[in-house]
């Protein structure tokens, strides 16, 4: 009998052990090492072939892996490690439904773990944790990033209370490498319960359409407590948590394009907190679009602020972080002179650019990361302020839209802006401004930077004047067009030198390049603290 067929025969079913293989040793008067040898290949070929797909056409925990990381570089641990006896009968599979171990992407160490379904339904167990919770000590060790592939049912319910102290111990490893390692979270099946809360605290989150699901409570356990009926897919699909909750930062159409995505992610980040983004050759400038001509003459009309994104970084490449989620702000990596940034830029296509809930909290977090990893900050400003209402006012835009402000201002990595258009009120101090510790500041022509724009500031200043005029929409042109020439530029902000420079739009991608270049030694020594407490 062949091996091949004898591990197909071994093979557990439903996460139950089949019968023990017999030791080819036991019984032998002499202990040879070639026996000993065989009894390890079999042991090994065991192990691997527990782990399967679940449905056809998807791929097992190793198979993701080896799309994952660079072709025989992944080397695993805790292969037979085996699961604890659970008192139910079930049997005690190698692995216990995850497969952990390093190897690496594009040249550069990473960690990872894959949750296997076909294992106990990837829930969590003693060994599983264990084995998770070593990598992620690992990791921390070796200052690399981690990798988790998610696709499990939470807590193992045989095992009870050690599942669940196990779940706590990991989210204490995510935040002990929080801002040390990069954590990327990929979730390619379900992801429920307190399974869900490890992902929400990694730094970004990749789902895939269709197939992904995240949330706390399920579909039925909602309707037996609180009577609403719901799916799957609506309640914390791929596509819900990237537009409507943003628990997610990327929507991948299949796994493959998932693990893409996770790829293309990391050529962006250091290894570490202690390391330098990685540095590549200079891209080209992009050509074909002159920025002299991309914003309009009217004040109202939009434009597509990624134009302008795209002309200034290299080869006109952007990695988009919640692309669908909070529009009316773009979050991007990049690289300018092949050295990563972190963009923040108003998107004047949605809401004209305003700063509200989700934008706010959107762009802090992201801001945040930056910082906590060295990636320079290039914030470009059109921003009409925060966005005022009932409804934004009773959900916190105090307290939520405060996050971006303290976010600037708590960075330290290089910082430099571009007010390209509107720079009203609050949105012209929290977008970057000298006043939050911005480096160095940049207007175009074309920039306003005022308390609020020119019709209600007329409307405010000369309200009797309006009352009492003959012909008040006249009047009203004229003190617009005053208020406008007068406050409506970027002139009195460089007077006072809040703004280093006003430049041809044109010029922008030198300015930056040489902006970049003059702030790499940068330093910014920070009060001794715990650390701060920003507005949650």
């Amino acid at each position: 009998m062949t091996l091949e067929v004898e591990i197909s025969r071994a093979r557990p079913v439903a996460g139950r052990e089949a019968d023990p293989l017999p030791d080819p040793i036991a019984g032998r008067g002499v202990d040879r090492t070639a026996d000993r040898i065989t009894e390890l290949e079999r042991r090994r070929m065991r192990a691997v072939a527990a782990n399967g797909p679940r449905r056809r056409g998807e791929y097992s925990a190793r198979e993701r892996i080896d799309l994952l990381l660079d072709a025989g570089s992944f080397t695993e641990t805790g292969l037979f490690v085996r699961a604890r006896p659970a008192g139910d009968g079930a049997g005690r599979p190698y692995g216990d439904g995850v497969v952990t171990g390093y190897g690496t992407i594009d040249g550069r160490a990473v960690c990872v773990f894959a949750q296997d379904a076909t294992v106990f339904g990837g829930s969590m167990g003693e060994a599983f944790g264990e084995k998770t919770l070593a990598l992620m000590d690992l990791a921390l060790k070796t200052g690399c990033p981690v990798i988790g592939l998610n696709d499990g049912g939470g807590a193992r319910i045989q095992e009870g209370v050690t599942s669940l102290a196990l779940y706590a111990e990991l989210v204490r490893r995510n935040v002990q490498a929080s801002g040390v390692i990069p954590q990327i979270s990929v979730v390619l099946g379900p992801c429920a319960g307190g399974a869900a809360y490890s992902p929400a605290i990694t730094d970004f989150t990749v789902m895939v359409d269709g197939a992904s699901h995240m949330f706390v409570t399920g579909p039925d356990v909602i309707e037996t407590v609180t009577g609403e009926r719901t799916s799957a897919e609506e309640l914390g699909g791929a596509r819900t948590s990237n537009t409507v909750n943003g628990n997610a930062h990327f929507l991948a159409d299949d796994e493959v394009n998932a693990l893409d995505t996770v790829r293309d992610l990391l050529s962006y980040l250091p290894a570490n907190n202690l390391d330098r983004p990685p540095q590549y050759a200079p891209g080209a400038a992009p050509t074909g679009l002159c920025l002299d001509s991309v914003v309009p003459d009217r004040l109202g009309q939009a434009y597509d602020m990624r134009d302008i994104l795209r002309a200034v970084v290299d080869d006109g490449e952007l990695l988009e972080v919640q692309e669908l989620f909070a529009p009316n702000i773009i979050c991007a990596l990049a690289l300018v002179e092949g050295g990563a940034v972190g963009v923040v830029a108003n998107q004047p296509l949605y809401a004209a650019g305003v700063l509200d809930i989700d934008a706010s909290e959107k762009a802090a977090r992201f801001v945040r990361f930056c910082d906590a990893f060295g990636i320079p900050l290039l914030t470009f400003a059109d921003v009409p302020g925060y966005l005022s209402g009932v409804r934004q006012e009773q959900a916190g835009i105090i307290r939520r839209g405060a996050k971006l402000l303290y976010a600037y201002a708590e960075a330290t990595v290089p910082k430099v802006t571009v007010v390209v258009r509107k720079a009203y009120g609050g949105g012209y101090a929290v977008m970057g401004s000298k006043h939050l510790g911005a480096d160095i500041n940049l207007a175009w022509p074309t920039a306003r930077i005022a308390v609020m724009g020119a019709e209600g500031a007329v409307g405010v200043l000369h309200r009797r004047e309006l009352a009492a005029a003959a012909d008040p929409e006249a009047l009203r042109a004229r003190l617009v067009t005053a208020y406008e020439s007068t406050y409506g530029t970027p002139y009195l902000a460089a007077e006072r030198g809040y703004v280093d420079a006003v430049i041809a739009p044109r010029d922008t991608r030198a300015h930056i390049c040489r902006a970049l270049r003059a702030l790499r030694g940068k330093r910014a020594p920070m009060p001794e603290r715990r650390h701060g407490n920003i507005p949650l």
